[in-house]
């Protein structure tokens, strides 16, 4: 009787765990990308961290401070020039609406000529407006929502890094595995986590080379600077490139310039739209040893689960089911044999 009484007792703690860990989860979703920057970025800086902790005696707390301000140097750097950049241009899109429709209708004629759809009619010219009235709004919940996890990506990693031994001993503990499967899991997950944590930069910076190329090819002004932007909306999923190139075409058209225009879309569509998934495929196994459909797939899945940092974590789902199922064999289906 005591024993059974002992069973309930666990159920109904183990539910009140359980519930309790749903609702902390349901509240900081938001913050997730936030949560897992800062593992990320964790990851990739605690060799560093602990050389120069525990070897060069530096102090803790300290040491984390000046990586936190490197980190939010690198990206304030790049975001600020983003943001001198392209405020003029986002500006001057806003005070010229008619002719960005204008080029619409252009490239529409054009694209109906040699395929015979018409990609354009009333209908989505009216959604256009629609999109361009509300993208001020939802540009600006866009930023509130990433300066809110970047804030909490640096919160979270200065304790990480400061107390990042006693954390990896208290995960230690509560993985119910043997020492040579954790053991594993870590290897995987340094290995995974680096390898597209350096790859997507260089895949965003091929990209941005070959927009560039293209731009100068076809004589777009200040080639270098789209060039830029484009490698930098490229870290954006699906559509990230097509948030530079895309209006560069229509303008053009706008422009009279319908020759050049064409061949820069086909250009952008064939070249710099697919050198990503070249890229991605072949980068990915060259760095990390990653199979290109465990890329592919787990982007695809992360995209879904994580947004942006789906880009690392969802190849890191995809490695961590594989070599589950390997520890699974190794630990417990030999005891059924």
């Amino acid at each position: 009787m005591t024993s059974f009484n002992n069973q309930i007792r666990q159920i109904v703690l183990l539910l009140i765990i359980a519930f309790l860990g749903f609702l902390i989860f349901k509240e900081l979703y938001l913050f997730l990308p936030g949560l897992l920057g800062a593992l990320t970025t964790y990851i990739l800086t605690r060799d560093l961290f602990f050389t120069l902790v525990e070897k060069k005696k530096w102090k803790p707390g300290l040491t984390a401070g000046l990586f936190i301000f490197v980190f939010l140097a690198l990206i304030a750097a790049p975001v600020y020039y983003a943001f001198v950049l392209i405020s003029p241009r986002i500006s001057t899109l806003f005070t010229h609406t008619d002719e960005l429709l204008t080029g619409f209708q252009a490239m529409s004629d054009h694209i109906k000529k040699i395929t015979g759809q018409e990609l354009f009619n009333a209908n989505n010219i009216t959604a256009i407006k629609s999109g361009l009235a509300n993208f001020i709004p939802t540009f600006l919940n866009s930023s509130a929502n990433i300066l809110s996890n970047i804030l909490v990506m640096f919160f979270v990693l200065y304790f990480m890094l400061a107390h990042g031994r006693d954390m990896e001993e208290t995960v230690r503990k509560f993985i119910p595995l043997n020492d040579d499967s954790i053991s594993a899991l870590a290897t995987e997950t340094n290995h995974m986590v680096k390898a597209n944590a350096i790859g997507i930069p260089l895949i965003s910076i091929i990209q941005g080379l070959a927009a560039w190329l293209g731009y100068s090819l076809f004589g777009f002004g200040d080639a270098l600077m789209w060039g830029f932007l484009t490698g930098l909306f490229a870290f954006f999923p699906i559509i990230g490139t097509m948030m530079i190139w895309v209006p560069l075409v229509i303008y053009m058209y706008s422009q009279g310039a319908d020759g050049d225009a064409t061949k820069l879309l086909l250009y952008s569509l064939v070249i710099t739209g697919n050198v990503d998934y070249l890229a991605r495929v072949t980068l990915m196994k060259k760095i990390g040893n990653v199979h290109p459909l465990i890329t592919v797939f787990g982007v695809i899945v992360g995209l879904q689960l994580f947004g942006f940092m789906g880009f690392i974590f969802g190849p890191l789902i995809f490695s961590y089911a594989i070599i589950l199922v390997k520890i699974y064999t190794n630990e417990f289906a030999k005891s059924y044999n």
